[in-house]
């Protein structure tokens, strides 16, 4: 039995879902979703929440319950509050400046740094050391987030780079305290 597959999706005020056999159409306030999804699972709305139902207990479906469910949740939640990631950059001389929509960023390479935002995402600077990801796609946001972050891993040894906020990067201790 899947616990989260069960669990109907409650639909906000302001959220229109539109369900064409498996193609699915979420408008909200801040933009509109649509994804296909697998041909097995069943998509019903029902006083104001969405159900999905699955046809068998195979382990395949049992996945796919879940998951359906999930990526809906996701879309309506997009489309009413939407997604952020926030990014961190920690060590001296790392910066980043906002240049048009995008970002660039110096993290003590030859060179800086210029990323572009995907479709449907939105790139803000806040302060010189933190980067604030926001759109309605989860996995856009995500996806950028991770992009971002690529471009200089924290450090284990040091700490520095780019990290998610509330991260924990530990530190090693390094070849000195192997001779303590």
């Amino acid at each position: 039995m899947s616990r989260i597959g069960n669990q109907p999706i409650p639909v906000p005020s302001g959220v229109d879902i539109d369900i064409k056999s498996n193609d699915v159409t979420v408008k909200g306030p801040r933009g509109t979703l649509t994804r296909t999804f697998h041909e097995d699972m069943s998509i019903s709305r029902e006083n104001g929440t969405v159900l999905v139902a699955r046809p068998s207990d195979t382990g395949e479906h049992k996945a796919l319950h879940g998951l359906t469910r999930s990526l809906l949740n996701n879309m309506v939640v997009g489309v009413s509050d939407g997604f952020s990631r926030t990014l961190d950059l920690m060590g001296v001389g790392y910066r980043v400046a906002q240049s048009g929509p995008g970002i660039s960023l110096s993290v003590m390479l030859s060179h800086t740094v210029e990323i572009a935002p995907l479709p449907g995402v939105t790139l803000e600077v806040e302060g010189n050391n933190r980067i604030r990801v926001m759109g309605i796609d989860k996995q856009a946001v995500g996806q950028q987030a991770a992009e971002i972050r690529k471009v200089r891993p924290p450090n284990v040894y040091t700490g520095k780079g780019i990290r998610y906020a509330g991260e924990v990067v530990h530190i090693k201790p390094g070849k000195s305290a192997r001779r303590a």
